[in-house]
C-alpha cells in the first residue's frame, strides 16, 4: 500500500497529469492513481480530463496563469496606520476609523481590524484576542 501525501501543491498534481499523460495513460487511470496517492479530495475526474486536454493541446505551464483583478488596498502600511489609531483610542467605533480613512470602506476596515489586527470587541471596547485569565477576569469584574 502506497503512503498518502496530504495536502500536495497544485503544481505538483498538474505534473503528474502532465507526466502520465506523456507516457499515453489513459485519463480515468490518471485520476485513479491521483486519488491512490494524494487521496479522494485531490482533484475531480472532469478537471483531470480538462488538464489532459490541455496538455494534449500544447500546454506546457502546470502552474496558475495570472488572473486580472482589482489589487488589494490593504498593505502593511495601512495595517499600521490603523492600529496607531487603534492604539490612540481603544474605545474605537468603526465608524470612528471611517472618518479616519475616508478613502477605504467600511468593510475593509473591519476586515483588518478583525482579521488581520485580532482585535474582537469587548462591551464597549476592542481587545486583541489573545487574552489572559487574569485579563479576562478583570474585564469581567468591570462589567
Amino acid at each position: 500500500m502506497f503512503k498518502t501525501i496530504a495536502y500536495p501543491a497544485d503544481c505538483e498534481v498538474r505534473s503528474v497529469i502532465r507526466f502520465l499523460n506523456a507516457k499515453k495513460v489513459k485519463t480515468a487511470e490518471i485520476h485513479h492513481q491521483l486519488v491512490e496517492i494524494y487521496g479522494e479530495n485531490v482533484m475531480t475526474d472532469g478537471m483531470v480530463r480538462k488538464w489532459v486536454r490541455q496538455f494534449n493541446d500544447g500546454r506546457t505551464n502546470v502552474h496558475d496563469e495570472a488572473r486580472s483583478g482589482r489589487p488589494s488596498v490593504v498593505n502593511d502600511g495601512l495595517v499600521a496606520k490603523v492600529n496607531e489609531k487603534i492604539r490612540e483610542n481603544s474605545r474605537f467605533t468603526i465608524r470612528m476609523l471611517c472618518d479616519e480613512f475616508p478613502q477605504i470602506s467600511k468593510t475593509v476596515l473591519h476586515e483588518i481590524v478583525t482579521n488581520r489586527l485580532n482585535y474582537r470587541k469587548l462591551c464597549s471596547r476592542w481587545v486583541p484576542k489573545m487574552l489572559t485569565v487574569s485579563t479576562k477576569r478583570s474585564d469581567l469584574a468591570v462589567l
